[in-house]
């Protein structure tokens, strides 16, 4: 590997109900990506199962340690000295499910595992109502993950809306950022792109993020756009809503630069919020 640059692989994917199905469709695209000439590649939110029906879920995810798709992505990083960041599975915890997110390295140990913090409960105007915290349970650590490139902070989907857990991991030595996601087509066309610039240039971080894409077996409609963002919020590669791989050169020095040209880490000061009390015109004005 050159320690100066490398090139970053978005794995698209369409994953459905077969768990197994998503495995070989996972570790095929990563034998593409590395075949191409990938270094490091990521999957997206729930490689592993695409299931909205909660029975279901729990019928076909069990524990880690039996994650026949983890077991996978660890082997093939094995087979093709390649870094893989599997951008979520679904791993049982008791009564609920983890959304959990690995680093694994060349030797296909995992270096770095991360539960997805932010949970996505709403309801949509075009009637789509979605909660996730009836079936997930939240993670409470943010992470870095130390690569032979930098530190690496990993988030997933809905945490993208979240700009203060992306300052923080950019302030703790993160160089690279990615919110690997299953984002709905609906906000998808309305947000992603944008929310995906605005965290790399608010941090001057690169943001690398597999995406979910397409209509799924269990009727979800997925945006896809696989993004691979840099420090001066340039779209180096997207992709659209087929699976497939994107990939760009990363090059780590411009992480300096551009943090040097504006440095809003280091520019960041403390304040406190103070709520001024209204003055007595207001105050008639709100009674007339």
């Amino acid at each position: 590997m050159n320690p100066t640059r490398f090139t970053a692989a978005c794995i698209q994917m369409r994953s459905g109900r077969d768990v197994l199905k998503n495995r070989d469709a996972a570790v095929a695209l990563v034998r593409e990506a590395a075949e191409k000439g990938a270094h490091f590649a990521q999957t997206p939110e729930m490689t592993s199962l695409v299931c909205r029906e909660r029975a279901e879920m729990f019928e076909k995810v069990g524990p880690q340690a039996q994650d026949p798709v983890l077991a996978a992505l660890r082997e093939v990083a094995r087979e093709k000295g390649i870094m893989v960041q599997i951008g979520s599975i679904a791993v049982k915890e008791g009564d609920k499910v983890a959304n959990r997110a690995f680093l694994i390295d060349t030797d296909g140990e995992i270096v770095a595992a991360y539960d997805k913090i932010h949970l996505y409960d709403v309801d949509l105007p075009n009637g789509e109502s979605w909660r996730e915290s009836a079936t997930y349970t939240g993670g409470s650590k943010a992470v870095l993950a130390e690569t032979p490139w930098g530190y690496l902070g990993m988030t997933i989907c809905y945490d993208v809306r979240f700009a203060a857990l992306y300052k923080a991991l950019a302030e703790n030595g993160a160089s690279y950022l990615s919110a690997p996601a299953a984002f709905t087509r609906q906000t998808g066309e309305a947000h992603w792109n944008i929310l995906h610039r605005a965290r790399a240039i608010e941090t001057g971080s690169f943001m690398i993020s597999a995406a979910q894409g397409g209509l799924h077996e269990d009727g979800r409609e997925t945006f896809g756009h696989s993004i691979i963002v840099d420090p001066w919020g340039r779209v180096l590669a997207e992709g659209g809503t087929a699976p497939g791989v994107i990939l760009a050169e990363i090059d780590p020095a411009l992480v300096t630069e551009v943090r040097g040209r504006i440095p809003t880490l280091k520019n960041a000061r403390p304040f406190q919020v103070e709520v001024a009390p209204a003055s007595e015109t207001l105050g008639r004005a709100a009674t007339a």
